[in-house]
């Protein structure tokens, strides 16, 4: 027999590594952190992986004491008055969302639409949102929502993250539109929204889902002033008696406060005139800001490596949540906002189980955040229709979340349609004598 040279056996190597990257390729293969959710799965509002990934920080099932953190413009929060509840068991009437300013009309200097003049809506001018509806509402991140028996969660709304002409309402629970603006374009465009606000006179509407994660809808402050600017003109040029809430930053930390804040100084520079708010609307997740690290990252053209650096077990802490809302009525109170309602349209736990968040702890923040909204209240910041609570109405995440994107929460078990530990909680919650 010939003996072999040395090349046959390099022919070897590089057949084995072409078999490697194959494998590495295959579609079973970890999926990255940035990789794009397929455009034909549910518009769930968190497609990417918020969570740290299962190798770095692993929380041991048995909740670890929780470490308060401290963010710069919460942790000397204005002293809460609690009200003494007297509706945690029967449905308490929502406030109509209905400024008590009238809103300033535009004036537009880069855009040819003109934002209409318009009379604020209550009810004496027809819409009577959630009048006699409870406060409290699910985001549904499959659904649909019919799908469920949700009678027992008493629901006063619901969002799904989209615009609807036509949705479903059981039990008579409102449904809120939100427009999204990803890409820097309105979807539905001007012409869906104004057909769609037709068919649903009276209607809350959402401009933008998390436009501050560049996982979400991600847009920097300028193009957010613009798009809103459309928005509201079409969603009040087709229904005067429609309400418009500002997008819901993630979190009120200090960094998407100046966030926000650019926001409003945008669109004072385009257009000449203070944003047209008929309600502010906020996110209250608990979760690390800090570029290119698990969490919500930076907002869109901000030059910040860091905000506040959260850690995985405060996304369960009740004081640094009612921290947050203080710190963000505080906040709309410093800019003449504190005659408008607040919408707290989404929050939860996403962290799974096995990081410390067991279903009887997720219940247990469930209920907690319930008695925090229910009773919270300030006379020097809070709505002052509402007996100046701090928060009008709100969105727990979610009804029905899939096993990728956050399922911690889930009221219902989206693949038997059971309902699940935390939803049995919030069910005996809402219905206790």
């Amino acid at each position: 027999m010939r003996k072999r040279g040395w090349l046959p056996w390099v022919g070897l190597l590089l057949v084995g590594a072409g078999a490697l990257l194959i494998l590495l390729a295959w579609p079973g293969a970890e999926r990255s952190p940035t990789e794009e959710k397929p455009a034909n799965t549910p518009a769930s509002p968190t497609p990417e992986p918020i969570i740290p990934t299962r190798t770095l920080t692993k929380r041991a099932t048995t909740p670890t004491p929780v470490v308060e953190a401290a963010p710069t413009k919460t942790a000397t929060a204005t002293p809460v008055v609690v009200i003494t509840p007297t509706e945690t068991a029967t449905v308490t009437p929502v406030v109509v969302v209905t400024p008590t300013q009238p809103v300033t009309a535009a004036s537009p200097t880069a855009t040819a639409t003109e934002t209409p003049q318009v009379t604020p809506s209550g009810p004496e001018g027809g819409s009577a949102l959630w009048l006699e509806r409870p406060r409290w509402g699910i985001g549904v991140a499959n659904g649909p929502i019919s799908r469920y028996d949700v009678g027992p969660l008493r629901l006063g709304w619901y969002l799904d993250w989209r615009a609807q002409s036509a949705p479903p309402r059981p039990g008579g629970a409102a449904y809120v539109q939100v427009i999204r603006l990803r890409g820097g374009v309105l979807q539905p465009d001007a012409g869906g929204i104004a057909a769609i606000a037709q068919a649903n006179p009276g209607s809350l509407w959402l401009v933008g889902n998390e436009p501050d994660v560049k996982w979400q809808d991600n847009v920097d402050a300028t193009t957010y002033a613009r798009l809103y600017h459309d928005a509201y003109a079409a969603v009040k040029t087709a229904d005067p008696t429609a309400q418009v809430a500002i997008g819901g930053v993630a979190q009120p930390t200090p960094l998407r406060l100046r966030y926000l804040e650019a926001v409003l100084g945008a669109y004072r520079g385009q257009f000449g005139a203070e944003v047209p708010v008929d309600a502010w609307n906020v996110h209250n997740f608990i979760l690390r800001e800090e570029r290119g690290s698990w969490g919500v990252d930076i907002p869109p053209g901000m030059p910040d490596g860091q905000g506040t650096l959260y850690e995985v077990d405060d996304g369960g802490s009740l004081e640094i949540f009612r921290q947050q809302i203080v710190g963000f009525r505080r906040w709309m109170a410093q800019h003449g906002y504190q005659d408008r309602p607040l919408i707290v349209s989404e929050y939860g736990i996403l962290m799974p189980a096995d990081y410390g968040f067991p279903p009887e702890r997720v219940a247990a923040f469930l209920t907690g955040t319930f008695d925090i909204f229910l009773t919270a209240a300030d006379p020097a910041l809070g709505y002052p229709a509402d007996g100046h609570r701090l928060v009008q109405l709100w969105c727990w995440y979610s009804l029905d979340a899939s096993a990728d994107y956050y399922p911690t929460g889930n009221l219902f078990d989206p693949q038997t349609g059971k309902m699940t530990v935390v939803g049995g909680e919030w069910t005996r919650y809402v219905s206790a004598p």
